[in-house]
C-alpha cells in the first residue's frame, strides 16, 4: 500500500507559496527564453562560421539536457534532506549568477561552461514540483501542476519575444536582462518564501540514490509508478518531434516563412497556456486525473497524425485545437505519480521523472531529425515528409495503451488518496 502523502497547510499559506511557484517559474522560463534569439549569434560572432556554430549549438544542447539528466535526481534529493526552501532559493540565485558569466564570456569554452551550469540550475524545477506536492490537497495537483505548466507557456512566449526586442541593443544585453530577472526572482522568495517540507518528514541523503540510475529505484519500489514512468518517458520522447523539426518541416512541405512559423509558434503558446491555466482543474474534477491523461494522450496522437499528414496548411492549422490538449498529460500524469509516494519522498519523485525527461532530450533530437531526413531523400514521389511527426503520433498512441493498462486498477475519479 503507499505510503501516505503529506496534507495541505491552510488555504493563505497554500495560496501564498503556489504564487511564489508560479511566479518563479515564469520568471526562470523567461530567462531561458530571452536567450534563445541572441544565442546562435553569440555562437556565430565566435566561430565565425555559421556551419560550425550549428554544430557548437548542437552540443550546448546536449549538454544542457546532460546536466539536467544528472543533477535532477541530486537535487530532488537534497529538497528531501534538507527542505524545498534552500534548494530553491540556490538555483534560482545561481540562474543569475550564470547568466552573468554567460554575458561575459569571453570565450566559446565559458559560455559553454555556462551553459552547463544552466542545465544544473534548471533541474531545480524537481523542487519545485515536490512543493507543490507538499502544499497541495491530492485532489487539487493536477490543477496546481497545471498552472505551473501555464507559467512554463507564459514564460516561452514571452521570454524569446523580450529577448529578440533586447537584443537589437547587442546579443549580451538580453544575458544581463535574465540575471536581473533571476536575482529579482531570488530576492522576492528570500522574504516569501516559507519552508514545506517539516523536519520529520525529511529523509536521509544517499549517494546511491542520488544517480539517475540509482533515482530510478523508488520508481522499481511502486508498481504503477515505473508504469507511469514509462508513460511518461514515451510522450515526453514525441514532444520532442516538433522542437527539432517544425521549422523544417513546415518549410518543406508548406512552403511557410517566418510570418508564418511565428503564428503557429504564438498560437501554439496561447493555446497550451489556456489548456493548462483554464482547462486542466475542471477536467480533472470531472473525468479523473486518470481520465485527463488518457484524454491527453488520445488527443496528442490525433493531433500528431493530423501534422503528419496534412496535405495543406490549412489542415495543419485544423489539428491545433487538438493537438493543443497535449497539454492535459503532465499535470495529470503527476498528480497521479505524486499520490504513490511519502512526503519524504517527493524530491526523490520529481528527480526521477525530471531525469527521464532529460533522456528524452539526448534522445529524441537526433531520431526525429534523422528520420526526418530519411524520409525526403531520394524520388519525391515516394517521400513521406511526415514521417517523423507520424512516429511522434505512434509513441503517443503507445503511451496511451499503456497508461489505460497501468492505471485500469485506480478508481474513475482519482478524488481520494490511495492508501
Amino acid at each position: 500500500m503507499p505510503a501516505p502523502v503529506a496534507t495541505s497547510a491552510a488555504p493563505p499559506r497554500r495560496n501564498a507559496a503556489l504564487g511564489f511557484i508560479f511566479v518563479a517559474v515564469l520568471i526562470d522560463v523567461m530567462s531561458l527564453g530571452l536567450i534563445i534569439p541572441v544565442l546562435p549569434k553569440l555562437v556565430e560572432g565566435f566561430t565565425g562560421d555559421t556551419a560550425r556554430a550549428a554544430e557548437m549549438l548542437g552540443l550546448f544542447g546536449t549538454a544542457w539536457a546532460l546536466m539536467q539528466f544528472v543533477a535532477a535526481p541530486v537535487l530532488g534529493l537534497l529538497s528531501d534532506r534538507y527542505g524545498r526552501r534552500p534548494v530553491l532559493l540556490l538555483s534560482i540565485f545561481g540562474f543569475g549568477f550564470d547568466y552573468v558569466m554567460m554575458a561575459l564570456a569571453p570565450s566559446l569554452a565559458w559560455l559553454f561552461v555556462g551553459r552547463v551550469i544552466s542545465g544544473i540550475t534548471a533541474a531545480s524545477f524537481s523542487a519545485a514540483g515536490a512543493y507543490i506536492a507538499d502544499v497541495t490537497k491530492p485532489e487539487d495537483r493536477a490543477k496546481s501542476f497545471g498552472l505551473v505548466g501555464a507559467a512554463w507557456g507564459v514564460g516561452f512566449v514571452l521570454g524569446p519575444a523580450i529577448g529578440g526586442l533586447l537584443g537589437e541593443w547587442g546579443p549580451r544585453v538580453p544575458f544581463w536582462a535574465a540575471a536581473a530577472f533571476a536575482f529579482v526572482n531570488g530576492l522576492y522568495g528570500l522574504f516569501v518564501l516559507p519552508e514545506s517540507l517539516p523536519p520529520e518528514r525529511r529523509s536521509p541523503f544517499r549517494w546511491r540514490r542520488a544517480n539517475p540510475l540509482g533515482s530510478l529505484a523508488l520508481l522499481r519500489s511502486h508498481p504503477e509508478l515505473l508504469g507511469l514512468a514509462a508513460v511518461t518517458f514515451l510522450f515526453q520522447l514525441a514532444h520532442h518531434v516538433l522542437p527539432s523539426i517544425f521549422v523544417l518541416y513546415t518549410s518543406y512541405r508548406y512552403g511557410w516563412g517566418t510570418s508564418e512559423l511565428g503564428l503557429m509558434l504564438a498560437a501554439t503558446g496561447v493555446a497550451n497556456i489556456v489548456v493548462q491555466a483554464l482547462l486542466v482543474g475542471p477536467i480533472s474534477r470531472a473525468v479523473g486525473d486518470r481520465g485527463a491523461l488518457l484524454a491527453g494522450l488520445a488527443c496528442g496522437a490525433l493531433g500528431f497524425a493530423i501534422y503528419g499528414l496534412a496535405p495543406t496548411a490549412l489542415v495543419y492549422w485544423l489539428g491545433l485545437p487538438v493537438f493543443a490538449l497535449v497539454g492535459l498529460i503532465q499535470p495529470a500524469v503527476m498528480a497521479l505519480m505524486t499520490r504513490r509516494v511519502g512526503a519524504a519522498e517527493q524530491g526523490q519523485l520529481q528527480g526521477a521523472s525530471a531525469s527521464i525527461i532529460g533522456l528524452t532530450g539526448l534522445i529524441g533530437p537526433g531520431l526525429f531529425t534523422l528520420a526526418f531526413a530519411w524520409s525526403i531523400r531520394g524520388d519525391a514521389s515516394q517521400a513521406l515528409p511526415g514521417l517523423a511527426v507520424l512516429l511522434a503520433a505512434g509513441l503517443m498512441a503507445a503511451a496511451a495503451l499503456l497508461a489505460a493498462a497501468v492505471t485500469a486498477a485506480s478508481p474513475a475519479r482519482q478524488g481520494e488518496d490511495p492508501g
